[in-house]
């Protein structure tokens, strides 16, 4: 039987009886310790550090300092496998509307009251290639994502359509992306409105408005596609799959979330009391126009977000913000090298559904 059995069969925790066990028997408590920290890397394929494996440890009962979890992850070469990212921008020259940051005024009690999303691109052997996820901003929960060999707006489109058909949101609901010509066209905007979600958008230049998407891409290049080569599209798409919905929201510790899973949080979370919906539960405070709004009546927000937007200018022009706020929109993982070089061209050839040509 495992410790876990015998334990529950004896009535005593694990934790004690790990502490007897060290005192009694201190040599073969230690290996229990190492093979409990090599099991732990290796069904994780080195994609915890000394951390993530000390939180495991604890969640399985071992009271082990980090600094011993440092040294015995050392001594058997077992320290989670890190590279460089790479840094690039986002392309946002676009005369498309922009909306007001709507993000950084939330304060989030529940799943499902805000969405922040990204593009990253991906390199394999031959080509290029792009992934759009939608992250849930409370949970940390990978909710929706899309690949794809070109960065038209069905690209993002399809990762919000996946979104919308697992989650089913309120009206109210607000998404959060940068100000790129994909999220800002038509056809997307148009999706956002058909179900009742306002839009919001960073500052330019400033990546923090967007950090939950922005660190969700982190974790993915650096513990899964900075870790394996692919044979091709077909090959990355399946191991993206297992990564983003059988991994990292069922089965990786997440930091922010007090060292549990997506999916374990959302679970603890759904016990709680609700109101009338979830979205109805947030507010957002604008300083300066003297009220809060509440964006379970999208109506409102919206007209707000035109009002601001008309203020500065049109369209074309950004809303203002304070002058103590400092400037968004820079994506550390959002643009590929093959889309730098032909960028300024392709804005201008951009039509209003946000489409390259």
């Amino acid at each position: 039987m495992t410790v876990e059995r015998m334990c529950e069969l004896a009535e005593v925790s694990r934790g004690g009886y790990y502490r007897q066990f060290r005192e009694k028997a201190p040599q073969e408590e230690a290996m229990a310790v190492r093979a409990a920290v090599q099991q732990i890397a290796l069904e994780h394929r080195r994609r915890y550090g000394y951390r993530r494996v000390t939180a495991e440890l604890r969640r399985r009962g071992m009271a082990v300092n980090h600094k011993r979890v440092v040294r015995l992850m050392q001594e058997d070469q077992l320290l989670a496998l890190r590279r460089r990212p790479w840094v690039a921008t986002t392309q946002a020259g676009h005369e498309l509307q922009v909306y007001v940051n709507l993000a950084r005024r939330m304060q989030l009690t529940a799943s499902d009251q805000l969405w922040v999303a990204d593009i990253t691109y991906i390199r394999l052997a031959e080509e290029f290639v792009y992934l759009a996820v939608v992250v849930d901003g409370f949970s940390r929960r990978a909710v929706g994502w899309a690949l794809d060999r070109s960065l038209q707006t069905r690209l993002t489109v399809a990762a919000l359509e996946m979104a919308i058909a697992q989650r089913r949101p309120a009206p109210g609901l607000v998404h959060h992306s940068d100000r790129g010509i994909q999220y800002a066209a038509t056809d997307y905007v148009s999706l956002l409105a058909q179900h009742g979600i306002t839009a919001s958008m960073s500052r330019p230049a400033y990546p923090y408005d967007n950090a939950q998407c922005e660190s969700f891409i982190k974790t993915l290049k650096q513990e899964e596609i900075s870790c394996r080569r692919y044979r091709d599209l077909e090959d990355l798409r399946g191991h993206l799959r297992e990564f983003i919905e059988e991994y990292y929201n069922r089965c990786r510790l997440h930091s922010a979330l007090g060292y549990r899973t997506p999916v374990e949080f959302e679970a603890a979370e759904s016990g709680a009391p609700l109101t009338t919906s979830r979205a109805a539960s947030v507010t957002l405070s604008f300083p300066g126009m003297g009220k809060s709004i509440s964006p379970m009546n999208g109506s409102a927000v919206a007209d707000s977000s035109s009002l601001m937007t008309r203020r500065a200018g049109g369209p074309q022009d950004p809303p203002p913000h304070r002058i103590d706020e400092s400037p968004a929109d820079y994506s550390s993982a959002s643009c590929s090298p093959a889309e730098l070089a032909s960028a300024s061209s392709a804005r201008r050839e951009s039509g209003r559904n946000g489409r390259y040509k």
